[in-house]
């Protein structure tokens, strides 16, 4: 008997969807596609000049904004951190608290998602260094530090001890 049931979640669009496994992960890691999952889910990903972000969510206008000259590894990242947002349901900034844990949550979502134990095992054998591995897993340094402060104490070889300081 398959126990496996699709998760539903409301849908922005109204009524309710069904998310079903192979969408939510859709190939974890270095597969994690997260532009092919927003257009599955009919989410507009829009291109433009942005000051002091790489990338937003607008809840009420239905879309995700990104930065436009991103790398390829910057706006894969980018795109997984907004889809988290998209997932969690977060409205646009609604306090500095609030806003720090939905940035967080985000990131920590997203992270997960793009850096499998598995890749991260296989890059290990072969290099001590973040800003390589990063660039193997196709994430940025950053991202990576958050994956790695996630998996602390499992003795990565790239983790900065105290972790990372960058906030958000």
């Amino acid at each position: 008997m398959n126990t496996r049931r699709a998760s539903h979640r409301p849908n922005l669009y109204g009524g309710r969807m069904s998310i079903t496994p192979l969408l939510l992960t859709a190939s974890l890691g270095l597969h994690y596609a997260p532009d092919a999952i927003l257009e599955q889910l009919g989410i507009p990903v829009v291109r433009t000049w942005l000051r002091d972000t790489w990338g937003a969510w607008s809840r009420d206008h239905r879309k995700i904004v990104i930065a436009s000259g991103l790398s390829p590894v910057q706006e894969r990242c980018v795109l997984a951190h907004e889809l988290e947002h998209f997932y969690a349901e977060d409205d646009d900034c609604n306090g500095y608290i609030g806003t720090v844990r939905q940035e967080r949550r985000a990131d920590l979502e997203a992270a997960r998602k793009l850096v499998a134990i598995s890749d991260l095992a296989e890059v290990a054998q072969w290099t001590s260094d973040l800003h390589t591995a990063a660039a193997e897993l196709r994430v940025t340094e950053r991202l990576l530090e958050v994956r790695l402060n996630d998996l602390r104490g499992e003795g990565w070889p790239w983790r900065r001890p105290g972790g990372s300081k960058i906030v958000g």
